[in-house]
């Protein structure tokens, strides 16, 4: 191996995606990711990964490891596939292959965004990529969030300082506008604020929606800073509400999703308006789009019934939950495992293939450790938009998870 520097890298370490990411290697480790964020920087690391292959805690061949887990699998009665972040496109749609040999349940990290990705299906979705965010958008109204905070570089790549087509004054062509939640905060470098309690954001959306349609009669003072921001956001040329996918300390209202949709759809009679729904990394996206194009759902998919069925209300953890599975293939990253499934997957048998895999809490009977899709394994991943992307590893040596889980997948006859 030499010394080198890889352009045009793709960071998973959020949604954003990033695919403007140098990645200086020396001595086989990553120096340097210039234009990286913390966050983004945090995740590079210095691209070590550790290679261990356990059986019950002892270290075995990976023919070993790929034949326990076919056994595992292959015996279960309510096995359950779950993808983690961190692997590509192309292992995730070897993952939903072996769900489908195993008529399994399959489940991802989407699940944690399932309140709009259930609003979107109910009501449709006005959305945007983000490139059109960058080009067109004169007002943007942060709803409830600061992506300073879990996604950097979103302001400076998209929504705020970006010269655009329409906006071509960067920043001095926009106007944001934060709307504060309780203690969910937007930036602080918004032009003008409106603050809202939580118990009322519901209705004040409601309100706002009706004032866009110019039906509201006179709103209670609680709301009347909301309606004020509906009626100045029917006068923009583009319109982005930018408000978060994924849970924060605080559960939201879950009506809260579909308000944010309808509300966006009314302003597209008066004005162009988008919502921009920010997810996290890991390509969990991808995760959506894949289980999309293989069964027909986004999420929380059961090929029980030997073809795809939707329960979007029995995702992993209630499974887990209610001690339906008794085998469970993890691949990914178990790091990246949301809490409560994670808490379900140590009362059961599991197999773990991904970055990592060895260090996972829940403890699996056979873990295999890979390296990280966008640092050692190639391939495709999408962006918070859907916007798919290449992968171009910078490192090379570390076990890929793609060859490891289709080889899993051919020991189970998929």
């Amino acid at each position: 191996m030499t010394d080198r520097t890889v352009a045009h890298v793709t960071c998973l370490g959020c949604g954003c995606a990033c695919d403007d990411i140098t990645v200086v290697v020396k001595q086989d480790r990553i120096a340097d990711a210039r234009n990286a964020c913390a966050l983004g920087a945090a995740w590079f690391g210095d691209g070590t990964v550790p290679a261990e292959t356990r059986v019950n805690g002892r270290t075995a061949s990976l023919d070993q490891a790929l034949g326990e887990a076919a056994s595992l699998l292959s015996g279960a009665k309510r096995p359950l596939v779950y993808l983690a972040g961190d692997v590509s496109c192309e292992t995730q749609r070897e993952a939903v292959a072996i769900a489908d040999r195993l008529h399994a349940a399959i489940d991802s990290l989407t699940a944690t965004a399932a309140t709009a990705v259930l609003a979107a299906q109910r009501r449709g979705r006005a959305g945007a990529t983000l490139g059109e965010i960058r080009q067109h958008a004169d007002l943007v109204v942060f709803w409830g969030v600061d992506p300073n905070a879990r996604y950097p570089r979103f302001g400076s790549r998209y929504a705020v300082e970006p010269r655009g087509v329409a906006t071509p004054q960067g920043r001095g062509s926009r106007t944001l506008i934060a709307v504060d939640v309780g203690e969910a905060l937007g930036p602080a470098e918004a032009d003008g604020r409106v603050a809202i309690a939580p118990a009322d954001e519901v209705d004040g959306l409601e309100f706002m929606r009706a004032a866009v349609q110019q039906r509201a009669g006179e709103a209670d003072a609680r709301f009347r800073p909301v309606v004020d921001l509906a009626r100045r956001m029917t006068e923009a040329r583009y319109v982005v509400i930018v408000a978060d996918g994924e849970p924060g300390p605080t559960p939201a209202d879950p009506a809260r999703a579909e308000a944010l949709v309808t509300l966006v759809q009314a302003l597209n009679t008066p004005t162009r308006c988008a919502l921009s729904t920010l997810r996290g990394g890991g390509n969990r996206s991808g995760a959506d789009a894949v289980l999309t194009w293989q069964t027909g759902f986004p999420f929380a998919v059961d090929f029980a019934r030997g073809y795809p069925t939707y329960r979007p209300r029995a995702g992993a953890a209630a499974l887990l939950g209610a001690g339906e599975v008794d085998v469970a293939l993890v691949v990914g990253a178990p790091a990246t495992v949301a809490v409560p499934v994670s808490t379900g997957l140590a009362g059961v048998r599991s197999v773990a293939i991904g970055p990592r895999a060895s260090a996972a809490t829940f403890q699996p009977s056979v873990a295999v450790d890979t390296g990280a899709a966008g640092i050692h394994e190639g391939g495709t991943a999408f962006r918070m938009d859907d916007v798919p992307l290449p992968l171009r590893p910078s490192l090379e040596g570390a076990r890929a998870a793609l060859a490891t889980v289709r080889a899993l997948r051919v020991r189970l006859g998929a």
